[in-house]
């Protein structure tokens, strides 16, 4: 008889959807938090502390623990090792929210990938209310929505900006202008990280409204400010030694990517540098996996010309633009996020 095929592998692939919902239930009927505060405790215990049928803290906690995010030890269960950390370093919110916004934003669009592709189009966009033809003007006439997604944004930056806070050289910059800066998140954690800093968030009015609070609210109003402006539309403010562009070019085509950076070597004084923040394809086009699978969020819904475009790519971007000294400098982190970076001939 001949041998079936060994279809294993495929079980995570095929189940995909499912394993995400397991996450999502436990952490909507916060689980992990239950185990944490109570400690070890049996399926019994765990139904009557969540308030739910016996069966049902069954269901969930075999769906956690065969996908690694709880441990069983005899009858009892504990978070896993790996999110045990995450709740005593305090990256748990994060990632909650954005498993949050992963439902919210992004899991019914996620079906249309097969047609943005066959297409081109931000066909996922069908998925979410409005009329805008897209994500961020239908999140304008969704503010719910968009509270969800910027605090999914905000949960990803803070997740990812190490490389950007730590593995970027500022000694020798005064003055940052973070272009499409948003919430002020990366200005917020620039100016912590670096004392001697002072940041500029610039985009568009309605974009800069949260960035306001946000600064008064972290108390460096002497140190981040705000500049009202479309990136696009009109020349970048001068008198700035760095430029930062945090998860812009994943959003635009080449072109417009170009144009930015164009505008960016004009703002900039001789010696200047500019500053490329946000996830990477590797060059061999075979990966990571994490950019892979975060590639279908960007096929279906921002933009028709967004994704996420390989390191060679934004070098290749930032000689045209007459860029030198371009450099990469990947994460130490487990995400793909990386920083590319260039300086300003003629000094």
């Amino acid at each position: 008889m001949k041998k079936p095929v060994d279809l294993s592998s495929l079980v995570p692939v095929l189940f995909g959807f499912a394993a995400f919902q397991q996450l999502r239930a436990a952490c909507e009927l916060q689980l992990f938090e239950y185990l944490t505060l109570n400690g070890p405790s049996s399926s019994d215990e765990v139904a009557t502390g969540l308030g739910m049928p016996p069966k049902s803290a069954r269901t969930l906690l075999l769906g956690t623990a065969s996908l690694g995010l709880t441990e069983r030890t005899g009858n009892q269960y504990t978070p896993s090792e790996t999110l045990r950390a995450a709740i005593d370093d305090g990256t748990w919110p994060h990632i909650r929210s954005i498993v949050d916004f992963q439902q919210r934003v992004s899991y019914l669009p996620a079906q249309e990938y097969a047609e943005s592709l066959r297409t081109g189009k931000n066909a996922g966009l069908k998925h979410l209310p409005g009329t805008g033809r897209d994500l961020y003007t239908r999140l304008e006439e969704n503010p719910d929505l968009g509270n969800r997604f910027y605090r999914g944004m905000h949960a990803w930056s803070e997740l990812s900006n190490p490389v950007l806070l730590h593995q970027v050289d500022y000694r020798s910059v005064t003055n940052v202008l973070d272009v499409g800066g948003g919430d002020a998140v990366n200005a917020i954690a620039l100016a912590r990280a670096h004392p001697h800093l002072k940041v500029t968030v610039f985009d568009l009015e309605g974009a800069i409204e949260v960035a306001r609070d946000n600064i008064e609210a972290a108390g460096l109003g002497d140190r981040v400010d705000v500049a009202a402006g479309d990136m696009f539309a009109e020349a970048m403010p001068h008198g700035y030694d760095l430029v930062l562009f945090a998860h812009q070019f994943v959003i635009w085509s080449p072109e417009q990517n170009v144009a930015l950076l164009k505008r960016a070597f004009d703002a900039l004084p001789a010696g200047g540098r500019v500053v490329v923040f946000n996830a990477f394809a590797d060059d061999d086009g075979a990966g990571p996996l994490y950019t892979a699978l975060d590639n279908v969020y960007f096929t279906v819904l921002p933009f028709e010309e967004s994704t996420i475009y390989p390191w060679r790519d934004h070098e290749k971007w930032l000689a045209e633009a007459g860029f030198a000294d371009i450099t990469r400098t990947p994460t130490e982190g487990w995400t793909p996020h990386g920083v590319v970076e260039g300086r300003k001939p003629g000094e």
